[in-house]
């Protein structure tokens, strides 16, 4: 049989046919045009990129990285990136979780310091990646590349500036997108090296637009011999937390343990300044050794002498910034921003297990150590201090006002580490303070009781209430006397005998000693402090000898209903006065001395008080005492933050107990 085009059936079979090869012949050559636009300009990828943006930063002291980081920005900006080219002293390093994609081109200076422009960054920088309570997902969003600029011939110190930066933005959760790539200025290609890292950063913003913003692990420009950190950096870090947990020197009380040198490197068989490390000066021994002196200074300590210390609170700088202050300043008045944290004994006779220190400070039960002149090391405390303040200058928010007058201060808080009334000469370091109408105050951890009872008067004066039974005070403390128990009544006795203020700190660690209300209440009667002072312990890492995890850290919440707990308990006796939710702080206070017709008298009155100790006649408390702001009361809408100050909050990544469960 024939087949007849004419036929119907053949027609439109015929037709069928042709219709699906012309959609078949269009759509392959659709394809492959838009293949073709793809590998002619990957910015067209997408109709509707979602475009990556961010900033460029550029750390430099001569020039160099700043020119090539506005050769970046140009490069980036000509392929439909969106980044701005920013100067660190201009920016606000607490707003770095909130960008997305960093670059940072850093160079390094003379012995592998930053340039001056950078020197708040890295500082906020250093303290953030030290401080176990920020958290390691503060920058869980942001991803960052680094070009290091140095020159090879500072050898170890060559780019370490731009390897710092890498591993701390990585501690703090960032995502390195392109390992640090060291550029050398002595090679006389820079310009060269440059130029191919700078195509391999469009290539991986591509990437990242193409994909939605999701950059995953580890996403190049498709080259063979693409680079890119996959956060293998947690064996590095393990490594690097049990060296700190070894040598890492001594911490602030409001910042944690930094790192210092580790045994394994065979570091304490090694001349420091020509000096053996056997911790002897002069033919005395003394309290801080060389590597223990490096270590420290490194963290940004200011040791004096052969053992004492004077560090810028982190609440010094916030106030100093108008960002609000301490606790203290809202229970007593103090400015935070001209408060001095230093202490003359940086050895203690307690190894707690909530040490800032974890423990590698010096301990002993008695001075055996070089003494130095107090009038000297009360010299030598003020002019590092200020000499800190004045670094402060340029910073964002700092006003000339504050810090003309944090060059001034006019409170020392004797805690910053160890146990400043081990120091044989504490009562004339004291009298130099007050002379100069500084007011002070001191922190003990109650196993002197017979230096308490020779202490002359101090503004305020505490004593460590860490538990409320001898078992779990020797848990909890670890002290090195036998008779720590003993020593520790008796140190609450010789407080009842002071006339002027005195305090009990107690530092609550959920599992530990949150529980011992009773026993904490009994304490009372014994000491009869003016104030009592209930603080939640600040996580600072998991050590050889701390187990603490932030599951022992107290809620505002726990440590409110502790407090009120404990003022039932004392039957009327004290109340709960005021509240610092940053700080995690409540106050109780003796109702009969510093409540009158229904005002709180906690803030202290300095001019009255260096009047009283001037004029050599007896004084109590009551006598320097002055009215409580409405804003610090117990319960006020503002939680103990200054009105005045601008309220800053950082965004936290701590989960809370209802994230935990769920709901």
């Amino acid at each position: 049989m024939s087949l007849s085009l004419s036929s119907y059936p053949t027609r439109f079979a015929i037709l069928t046919l042709l219709s699906a090869t012309t959609v078949f012949f269009f759509y392959k050559s659709r394809r492959h045009l838009s293949k073709r636009l793809k590998s002619l300009n990957p910015i067209s990828q997408n109709p509707i990129p979602k475009t990556p943006r961010g900033k460029i930063f550029f750390i430099s002291q001569t020039g160099t990285s700043k020119t090539l980081a506005k050769s970046l920005h140009s490069l980036l900006n000509l392929n439909g990136f969106e980044f701005d080219l920013v100067d660190p002293k201009e920016y606000e390093p607490e707003d770095l979780h909130k960008e997305s994609f960093v670059i940072i081109v850093a160079s390094t200076w003379e012995d592998g310091k930053p340039p001056s422009n950078a020197g708040f960054f890295v500082d906020w920088l250093t303290e953030s990646a030290d401080d176990f309570r920020v958290g390691s997902l503060l920058l869980s969003k942001c991803k960052f590349a680094i070009f290091g600029v140095g020159s090879g011939s500072y050898g170890e110190t060559f780019n370490a500036v731009g390897r710092d930066f890498s591993k701390k933005l990585k501690k703090l959760g960032g995502f390195e997108v392109l390992e640090v790539c060291e550029g050398d200025v002595d090679e006389g290609n820079l310009d060269e090296v440059f130029g191919k890292w700078s195509k391999r950063i469009v290539g991986l913003l591509g990437n990242l637009g193409e994909n939605g913003g999701d950059m995953g692990n580890g996403v190049g420009d498709g080259s063979e011999d693409e680079a890119v950190s996959e956060g293998d950096d947690d064996e590095e870090y393990d490594d690097e937390f049990e060296e700190n947990n070894e040598e890492s020197g001594i911490v602030d009380l409001e910042d944690i343990a930094g790192k210092g040198p580790s045994r394994k490197k065979g570091v304490n068989d090694k001349l420091v300044n020509g000096k053996s490390n056997g911790g002897t000066v002069n033919g005395e021994k003394a309290m801080v050794t060389p590597v223990i002196r490096a270590s420290l200074e490194k963290q940004g300590y200011k040791i004096i002498g052969s053992h004492s210390g004077v560090k810028l609170c982190r609440w010094t700088k916030s106030q100093l910034r108008g960002r609000g202050g301490c606790y203290k300043h809202s229970f007593y008045g103090i400015e935070s921003h001209r408060c001095m944290e230093a202490t003359p004994s940086l050895a203690c006779a307690n190894k707690c297990v909530f040490c800032w220190r974890h423990h590698t400070n010096p301990v002993g039960k008695s001075w055996t150590w070089k003494m130095d002149d107090p009038i000297e090391i009360v010299n030598t405390a003020i002019d590092l201090h200020t000499k800190m303040i004045k670094q402060m200058k340029g910073v964002p928010g700092v006003k000339a006002e504050r810090l003309s007058e944090g060059l001034s201060p006019r409170h020392c808080a004797l805690s910053l580490v160890g146990e400043p009334i081990m120091y044989p000469e504490i009562n004339s370091l004291v009298d130099e303070l007050h002379k100069r109408r500084i007011s002070t105050f001191l922190v003990t951890n109650a196993q002197f009781p017979d230096k308490i009872k020779l202490l002359k008067p101090i503004t305020q004066l505490y004593v460590s209430v860490d538990a409320g039974t001898k078992d779990s005070l020797k848990a909890i403390d670890r002290p090195l006397f036998g008779d720590f128990w003993e020593r520790f009544l008796d140190s609450l006795r010789a407080l009842k005998e002071k006339e002027q203020r005195t305090v009990y700190r107690l530092t609550l660690v959920k599992g530990w000693n949150t529980e011992d209300v009773d026993a904490y209440s009994s304490l009372f009667g014994i000491g009869k402090p003016d104030f009592i002072e209930i603080k939640g312990v600040t996580y600072c890492g998991t050590s050889a000898t701390s187990k603490l995890t932030m599951e022992n850290v107290p809620w505002h919440s726990d440590v409110k209903e502790f407090s009120e707990a404990l003022a039932k308990k004392s039957n009327g006796e004290y109340e709960v006065a005021c509240e610092h939710v940053h700080s995690c702080c409540v106050l109780l206070a003796k109702v009969d001395k510093f409540k009158i017709d229904g005002q709180w008298f906690t803030w202290i009155d300095y001019e009255k008080f260096h009047d009283l100790v001037a004029s050599g006649r007896p004084f109590t408390g009551k006598d320097y005492m002055t009215p409580t702001p409405s804003w610090a009361v117990y319960g006020a809408e503002e939680g103990g933050f200054d009105p005045e100050q601008l309220r800053f909050k950082k965004e936290r990544h701590h989960r809370s107990p209802r994230q935990e469960n769920g709901s």
